[in-house]
């Protein structure tokens, strides 16, 4: 059984293929993988790290205006189209599957031209342009929130199966992060980030909480600015004169995720979709500020469909003020609140999505 895996641009698109994959490799042993992506994206460096065959195709983001950028995209996608058909005619796959991002255009098309099996795996509550085009012309469409069906066209096509998240996170012991990390029983630990590329306003109110937990013997918190942004904390830090407790840690870039978030007791940050899902993997409580930059501003539809199950508080950054700070304060104290979020967060987990997946594909090559 030969499989092509295609997406990139940012990590909520490769991370979910890398756990189908996975899946893919351990249930079947004749399995052949081989990733397609681009040469900019993370996945020409991240792939290759998981011990994957990777190729590399072109193709960039149309402009809805006209102009010369209009004109490169148009070529970049015809250059990419014969070059995922040539990728098709030598691997020969039996199936075709995309989790995201520009690349998955013209390695599906190339798929259905060629009379390959061909799925894509949506991870957003607001499915993407690229889905809701491939949408039409799939074999299998796989959803993780059931408000995106209306949005598709051949939903009886679909199925409902979560996102994909890394064992990693499905199987990691909270007692045992806690001890990794030193974090003794009766301590609560918070966890702060703003997606791999860290969020000004996110750090803007970790500095907040910072003042008012420092130096809290009950209260554990980790910050994560994003590299780009560390220096400029740091140095906001130092000149606000406030020095950091044993219990305050800022960080630029943590290696070690699962064990972090499997060790704490709330999480605040993003709204992208595999944030939420491997928050919901773990059973976490979270405080969701969702970024109001990305496209068709899927992350605001990705929280309310966790806060509307109560499995998290929303906050949009327009929204964010002075009282962000009481409001964690007040609900990392609240043990009963916190302990009920975290149960329907773990209801909305989907454990088994990669192993439904990987079950599927095996069922649509067969026939």
């Amino acid at each position: 059984m030969k499989i092509i895996m295609t997406g990139g641009g940012t990590g909520g698109h490769i991370y979910p293929a890398l756990a189908i994959a996975e899946s893919l490799k351990n249930k079947y042993e004749d399995c052949e993988i081989l990733f397609v992506g681009t040469k900019k994206g993370i996945e020409s460096t991240l792939i290759p790290k998981y011990g994957y065959n990777f190729k590399e195709i072109t193709v960039s983001g149309f402009r809805r205006k006209l102009s010369k950028d209009t004109i490169k995209s148009a070529s970049d996608a015809f250059k990419g189209l014969k070059e995922a058909l040539k990728i098709v005619k030598d691997f020969r796959p039996d199936m075709i599957i995309g989790t995201g991002g520009y690349v998955c255009g013209p390695m599906v098309l190339a798929g259905k031209l060629k009379g390959v099996k061909t799925a894509i795996h949506e991870q957003n509550a607001y499915p993407g342009v690229t889905n809701r085009i491939l949408s039409r012309m799939v074999d299998r469409l796989y959803l993780s929130y059931e408000e995106s069906k209306k949005y598709f066209k051949n939903v009886n096509r679909s199925i409902m199966t979560g996102n994909p998240v890394r064992d990693e996170f499905v199987k990691m012991d909270k007692s045992k992060a806690r001890k990794q990390l030193n974090i003794k029983d009766d301590e609560k630990l918070i966890l702060s980030f703003g997606g791999s590329g860290g969020a000004l306003k996110i750090n803007q109110c970790a500095m907040d909480l910072i003042r008012k937990i420092q130096g809290d013997l009950d209260l554990k918190f980790i910050h994560v600015t994003g590299k780009r942004y560390y220096n400029d904390f740091i140095a906001e830090l130092e000149n606000s004169d406030i020095c950091l407790k044993g219990n305050v840690s800022v960080e630029k870039y943590l290696d070690n995720m699962p064990v972090v978030m499997g060790a704490c007791d709330l999480v605040i940050g993003r709204a992208g979709a595999l944030t939420l899902a491997e928050i919901n993997a773990l059973g976490l409580p979270s405080i969701l500020i969702p970024s109001p930059n990305v496209a068709g501003n899927h992350q605001f539809m990705n929280a309310s469909v966790v806060s509307g199950a109560g499995a998290g508080i929303l906050i949009e950054e327009k929204n964010l003020d002075e009282s962000f700070s009481q409001l964690v304060m007040e609900l990392i104290k609240d043990d009963k609140k916190l302990k009920a979020m975290g149960i329907k967060s773990k209801d909305m987990a989907f454990l088994d999505s990669a192993d439904v997946i990987a079950n599927d594909v095996k069922k649509l090559i067969s026939k």
